[in-house]
């Protein structure tokens, strides 16, 4: 019912899952990952007990292998499941019942699982493999992820059409504010579309939560900092002064309320992504 990528980043410590179906809310179902551990997909009649048992499993050091092994041998219904599994030494492992409904199957390489049920045919998981492979372990792990949903979508995808689509990827304190390790939990539940749909959520969670790169970040000095406060100005958060502090503070006011927060936690430089928004806001 289901084609998906499981998958650990290049640092060794992030991991995720991208996943579509022709099933309602196939994000509430089939990922679980776990920064630092693993990351597991369940789906064909998918056991749900697999998620925080797997977990536990890869938390207490099992390796892929092991951790689909212990989940199937006490599954009396195996035959039926499909199960992708990564573990933090980057092992993988692809689980496919001989009861599955055909096509399925999967394919598995270092770091990486991928697996797919009632598929158009193989086309489907070794074309998500061959984008997988060809994108960049400099890439974010979400946009290699999503390499390889679109690919298989592309090449067919599940044989009964197109419902619904999800993305999940952890790493150590990557969640908003640092709060918790869920650097993206994006979910298109019913959608004629969803795999492009949800790339689109992936482009807006990159706006709003996304950080440039140090490189990149300008320099708050004194004639940025004038315009910036022009065009704070401009649109309702004047700056009290004209003191550096100042500009910060009303850039930052307006930020939250734009919902850019993510991208403003520096005092002394500018992401550009930010002065770009603030210009188009200003009109400028």
């Amino acid at each position: 019912m289901t084609f998906s990528i499981v998958a650990g980043g290049a640092d060794g410590v992030s991991f995720g899952i991208a996943v579509a179906s022709k099933f309602l809310a196939v994000g509430a179902a089939v990922p679980a990952a776990a920064a630092g551990y693993g990351a597991l997909a369940t789906q064909s009649y998918a056991n749900l007990a697999y998620r925080p048992d797997g977990l536990a499993l890869l938390r207490s050091g099992a390796g892929a292998e092991h951790t689909v092994a212990t989940l199937t041998a006490a599954d009396s219904q195996r035959e039926q499941r499909q199960l992708g599994v990564v573990d933090r030494s980057g092992g993988s492992a692809s689980y496919t019942g001989k009861a599955c409904h055909p096509w399925a199957g999967g394919r598995r390489g270092p770091g990486y699982a991928i697996q797919g049920n009632i598929l158009t045919g193989e086309e489907v998981v070794a074309a998500m493999e061959d984008a997988w492979l060809a994108t960049s372990t400099a890439e974010p792990l979400a946009r290699r992820l999503l390499a390889a949903l679109d690919a298989g979508d592309q090449a067919g995808g599940d044989r009964r059409g197109r419902q619904s689509a999800a993305l999940l990827v952890v790493a150590p304190g990557g969640g908003y504010g640092g709060g918790d390790d869920v650097v993206a939990d994006l979910r298109v539940d019913d959608h004629p579309a969803p795999v492009a749909e949800l790339a689109r959520l992936a482009d807006l969670h990159d706006l709003y939560f996304g950080r440039a790169a140090e490189a990149d970040m300008l320099d708050l000095g004194p004639d940025l900092g004038e315009e910036m406060a022009e065009l704070l100005a401009t649109v309702g958060y004047r700056p009290t002064d004209s003191s550096r502090a100042a500009v910060v503070t009303a850039l930052q006011d307006w930020a939250g309320v734009e919902n850019l927060e993510e991208r403003t936690t520096a005092v002394d430089r500018v992401d550009p992504l930010v002065l770009g928004v603030l210009r188009e806001r200003a009109g400028h």
